[in-house]
């Protein structure tokens, strides 16, 4: 199962991020635009791939489009597959949380993936990795915001994003941040690298047996 994740979740992310960074970056103000067809083709594909996994720029992502970016930003925090050398929340974790939406969506009471079910231990274990990574993103995003000053919430993401994921993709801002902000990127740097799997590690590690259930309670969810 963790390899069926892992390589037909590779392969999708794979076709949709250089299917979109082709279609915008493309275009006659794209960065692709200069190039012939087979050059496009390699530099959507380099734009695709290389967020989840290298780290390579293959285009001036300052001179990107805000599509391109958000894509980029995406795959970035997706990453690449558990227990290998690329960052991110990883395939796994987010393949894992769409099953359980389209089960929800469609009123299954268990996640399957391949004639499998998925155990609630670790649905849990991809939601908590999940928003805690999240939660990450967004109060530096937010600090970062708070210490500089003409620059774009979208680069400021970009950058904090890519930190978290190790990924080494920037749109040029960096040395115009403050020192702090500075700071507070290698840090993330730091906690991307080894904070999805200790977090994974520590949630499957602790697990706790009560002799007794509380009763059940249905709260209003949306």
């Amino acid at each position: 199962m963790h390899t069926r994740l892992t390589v037909w979740g590779s392969a999708v992310l794979m076709v949709i991020g250089t299917a979109l960074f082709w279609w915008f970056e493309s275009r006659p103000e794209g960065t692709l635009s200069h190039l012939g067809p087979w050059g496009q083709f390699v530099g959507a594909l380099a734009g695709g791939l290389f967020p989840r996994t290298a780290g390579f720029n293959s285009i001036d992502y300052a001179a990107a489009s805000d599509e391109s970016l958000a894509i980029t930003t995406v795959l970035m925090f997706i990453g690449g597959g558990s227990a290998g050398t690329a960052g991110g929340v990883k395939t796994t974790t987010f393949l894992i949380l769409a099953y359980v939406i389209w089960s929800e969506v469609r009123g299954e009471p268990d996640v399957i993936i391949g004639r499998r079910r998925i155990s609630s231990a670790i649905q849990r274990q991809a939601l908590s990795v999940a928003l805690l990574a999240i939660g990450l993103v967004v109060v530096s995003t937010i600090y970062l915001m708070s210490r500089t000053e003409g620059i774009r919430p979208a680069d400021l993401l970009f950058e904090v994003v890519s930190a978290f994921a190790t990924v080494g993709l920037s749109t040029g801002i960096t040395a115009a941040l403050p020192w702090d902000a500075q700071m507070l990127l290698m840090l993330l740097m730091f906690l991307g690298r080894v904070g999805p799997i200790t977090v994974a590690a520590a949630l499957a590690l602790n697990t706790r047996h009560r002799h007794y259930r509380l009763p059940e309670e249905r709260p209003i969810v949306g």
